[in-house]
């Protein structure tokens, strides 16, 4: 709820940050890159963390580094303290996320109950969008920018107090040791890959500073990939992406970020400055779009209950291009909040279903010693989306307005164009879903197959000898301890 919190209050707030502290129409995307850049960068290393000392520790060790960095933002007088407190709080989010998301993966039995926790998981991070619309709006126009950053200073330290109590002690992971030379190249790598993303439009894609960070990102990947080949406790076990699922899901989650994500930018610039809405307007025009999202968590849980997490994406996806393309054919200078409401509700739906089942997806068959690395490897994919999207829409809308950030019928026209490149990402996310497994379809035909011929044990010799990146059947799921006596 904290992270989704802090996406949404923070999009409202940038043109009162941007005037108040002098950031340029360019710059000021950095004070959403620069989260995303280090979150996104050391997602792989707080991902092994959780596995190796502990999850609740991590837990509230990022919590301690989002409340910190959310003073520091609160006190910021110029442009790059603000900047410098972000970063810190996505080194807080990069070791937060993954705890939290394996905390939920672990303590419940993958199937039906772990698809319900998901589904509240999701839940709570649609109800922090929808409060942070809110927020936002309202402390900006209230109390100044600064209290979008106080706000998180007193959720996280409620959560470390509470989590401290409420949260199991979680067993660190048994290794010969600490990837040292993995975590280090793999770390720099990410993060020079996603400020190369996140800084080509800005600089340009020619530039020497672009050109040197993407080629000694791809360098340091080649040495990352060569360490952790070789090493005898790598910071990513490389066996984990056979698993089509981890591969597939975490595509899955970077084009999400890359279209669903980066498109609240573009209603931000939309609302504010086409259509002249006050931060406290453009709240609460976010208001009904974060509600759909909120009852598109909690749905996920039953759907995937009832479809199987792929075909639950297939569906959700194709809903939330209907959606986009309907909002790019509605969407002018001078439309109404009500004209637009209809393609909000139907794409934000989609995003909210799709948000609880692709995390769901991209950590089926990952065994529980290592969900800490899974859920960050697919943390990793949604963040460098997030960073990617963002850079690449903004330069197709730049483009498509001429590079003209204050006329009207121009910035109109450059959302527009983004808006029908969205649809475009999330036709490609349809596509990409099409590789996850079909693993209830398997257990039915193995299952067939077994009672034609008469043998028992042909329904579980396949199922011995299958890979064990592969979930479990969904009819015939392992037997799992109640809750609270795991916990």
């Amino acid at each position: 709820m904290i992270i989704a919190i802090d996406y949404n209050i923070m999009f409202v707030a940038l043109p009162d940050i941007g005037s108040d502290l002098g950031f340029s129409a360019q710059n000021l995307q950095w004070v959403i890159s620069a989260y995303s850049v280090a979150f996104g960068g050391f997602l792989l290393l707080g991902g092994r963390a959780t596995d190796l000392f502990g999850r609740k520790n991590m837990f509230l060790f990022g919590l301690f580094l989002y409340a910190a960095s959310s003073v520091l933002g609160g006190l910021a007088t110029e442009s790059w303290l603000l900047v410098a407190a972000r970063v810190v709080q996505g080194l807080g989010g990069a070791f937060l996320a993954p705890a939290t998301l394996s905390l939920v993966t672990t303590l419940f039995a993958e199937g039906t109950e772990r698809n319900r926790a998901l589904a509240v998981w999701g839940g709570a991070g649609g109800f922090g969008m929808v409060l942070g619309a809110i927020l936002g709006g309202l402390l900006t126009d209230w109390f100044g920018w600064q209290a979008v950053m106080w706000v998180n200073v007193i959720a996280a330290g409620a959560a470390m107090a509470y989590g401290t109590g409420i949260l199991p002690k979680t067993a660190k992971a048994t290794t010969n040791g600490f990837d040292l030379p993995g975590a280090v190249v793999g770390t720099v790598a990410s993060t020079l890959l996603v400020f190369t993303l996140v800084n080509g439009p800005e600089a340009g894609w020619g530039s020497g500073t672009t050109i040197g960070s993407l080629i000694g990102s791809l360098v340091l990947f080649a040495l990352f990939i060569g360490i952790e080949s070789k090493t005898a406790a790598p910071m990513m076990p490389l066996r984990l992406f056979t698993n089509r699922n981890v591969s597939v899901g975490t595509t899955i989650t970077f084009l999400f970020m890359a279209t669903f994500g980066a498109y609240a930018y573009f209603l931000t610039q939309y609302w504010q400055v086409v259509q002249g809405y006050s931060a406290w307007a453009t709240g609460f025009a976010f208001l009904l779009p974060s509600g759909c999202v909120l009852i598109g968590t909690v749905a996920a849980g039953k759907l995937m209950n009832s479809y199987g997490a792929r075909k639950t994406l297939l569906i959700a996806l194709a809903v939330g291009f209907v959606g986009t393309a309907a909002l790019a054919l509605t969407m002018t200078q001078d439309s109404s909040y009500l004209v637009i409401a209809v393609p909000l509700i139907v794409l934000s739906l989609g995003q909210g279903v799709i948000f609880t089942a692709m995390f769901a997806a991209a950590t089926t068959g990952v065994a529980n010693e290592e969900q800490g690395i899974g859920s960050g490897i697919a943390t990793t994919g949604q963040q460098i989306g997030g960073a990617v999207g963002l850079a690449v829409l903004i330069a197709i809308a730049a483009g498509a307005a001429g590079g003209e950030t204050t006329d009207p019928a121009r910035l109109t026209d450059g959302i527009l164009v983004a808006t029908w490149a969205t649809a475009a990402g999330i036709a490609l996310t349809f596509l990409a879903t099409l590789g996850l497994k079909k693993p209830a379809a398997a257990a039915t035909q193995v299952v067939a197959s077994g009672e034609a011929a008469g043998d028992t044990n042909s329904v579980t010799a396949p199922a011995a000898s299958a890979p064990a990146s592969a979930p479990a059947p969904a009819s015939a799921p392992a037997p799992a301890p109640a809750v609270s006596e795991r916990v």
